[in-house]
């Protein structure tokens, strides 16, 4: 991604900083010469620098006049860890990376903080929380400093900001999101093309996570789902490591990573290649809610608006599949469906957005309606990543098969 990106993201949230204000993004903390292999780069301070290495700071000030200044500071290269840790980034590196003119060293912030402490009035820190009993996060420690030695500091989240301009995504967002959905299709195609009846589900998973890692790609979106027979009626599950029966579904709730953006993609499918009866029927109800939704998705409606939407032609969809006898029952059908139907989605998987937002261009999200029916160990959920465009809604990951004789034919194939 080129530094025009992240310089005009810091831009555009500069805008709404109030004048004499600052605000401090930091990286992943992480214990000096100890960077772990798996390292995952805070997303917000991603989404104004690019950098993913850790322990690093940023801070935006905007002065009385509203001139703002973007100032970076790198920790230091320690002599005697380079040859366990190689170097450190420099400075000039960092400013090639970022478009960040003003670096220094993270010795140096305490003195930089102390020259805006006259002209400053209010501090937006992005400070991750943690519970009574344990230890303070290294950002809650940093508020905690700031409002000791300057008392007079007005400090907020800047979460309400940021979810103003993470929501719309631009163009080069979107192309990473629809990169990671290509990796995903591979790594489902993976797992059809090896499935079979009495296989572990880890075993799936590891297909899953090989076409990630052969195309260089480390960290995933969020933990597999690979959930078969009665788990696939548990919404979360996540051990993986139950073996697979014969004439079982398997709910796959899975996502790729690409330069920090994710896929989230849910596929359900016969273990032996061939849906039974009932569930197709089933499945073929849950296709049917899904594609109405998505095509009821425009700018203006929220995702409150897709929830109810779904509850009504879920409640349809039970009834004709003898699983509740009233559409009208506001209680029965939650037996069968618990979960709402989308989320933003972007660097997080559950990306920055509330439900009562109204949807804008620009917007990706998920259509995920589900059925699931414990007694007949039946979990069905099929979902897709959408952006909302000024005329509706497009499936970015059209080219993944749902429809049922698809998935049949390409594990018979």
């Amino acid at each position: 991604m080129e530094k025009l990106f992240f310089k005009n993201n810091r831009n555009k949230f500069a805008k709404q900083m109030d004048k004499s204000s600052l605000t401090i993004f930091m990286a992943k903390q992480v214990e000096t010469g100890n960077t772990s292999e798996n390292f995952e780069q805070d997303k917000n301070f991603f989404y104004f620098t690019g950098l993913e290495i850790p322990n690093a700071i940023l801070v935006i000030h905007k002065n009385g006049a509203g001139k703002v200044k973007n100032y970076l500071f790198l920790e230091r290269t320690v002599e005697e860890l380079i040859v366990w840790t190689g170097e450190k980034m420099s400075k000039n590196e960092a400013k090639n990376k970022t478009g960040v003119e003003k670096v220094y060293y993270l010795d140096e912030l305490e003195r930089k903080l102390n020259g805006f402490a006259n002209f400053t009035n209010k501090v937006y820190i992005d400070y991750q929380t943690s519970s009574l009993s344990s230890v303070l996060t290294p950002s809650l420690q940093l508020v905690n400093n700031i409002k000791e030695h300057y008392p007079n500091f007005d400090i907020k989240s800047p979460i309400k900001l940021l979810e103003k301009i993470r929501t719309i995504k631009e163009e080069p967002e979107i192309e990473n999101i629809k990169k990671a959905i290509e990796i995903t299709y591979e790594g489902i195609k993976n797992i059809l093309n090896h499935a079979r009846p009495e296989m572990m589900e880890y075993e799936l998973e590891a297909y899953f996570r090989f076409e990630s890692l052969v195309r260089g790609k480390k960290a995933l979106g969020f933990e597999p789902i690979v959930a078969s027979g009665v788990n696939s009626t548990i919404l979360h599950y996540s051990e993986n490591n139950c073996k697979i029966k014969d004439n079982s579904l398997v709910l796959l709730d899975l996502g790729a990573q690409h330069n920090m953006y994710s896929a989230d993609i849910s596929r359900t499918f016969p273990i032996n290649g061939k849906f039974s009866e009932r569930q197709k029927s089933v499945y073929d109800e849950v296709l049917k809610v899904q594609k109405e939704i998505i095509n009821f998705a425009k700018p203006g409606l929220t995702l409150n608006d897709l929830q109810k939407k779904t509850i009504e032609l879920i409640k349809k969809s039970l009834c004709k599949l003898n699983l509740i006898k009233d559409k009208d029952d506001d209680k029965a059908f939650k037996k069968f469906y618990m979960h709402s139907v989308s989320h933003h989605l972007g660097l997080d998987t559950h990306d920055l957005a509330s439900k009562t937002r109204k949807l804008e261009p620009g917007n990706v999200i998920t259509v995920e309606p589900g059925i699931y029916i414990k007694d007949e160990k039946i979990g069905i959920r099929i979902e897709d990543d959408v952006l909302i465009t000024k005329d509706g809604a497009t499936v970015l990951s059209s080219m993944i098969p749902k429809e049922a004789e698809e998935i049949e034919n390409l594990m018979k194939n």
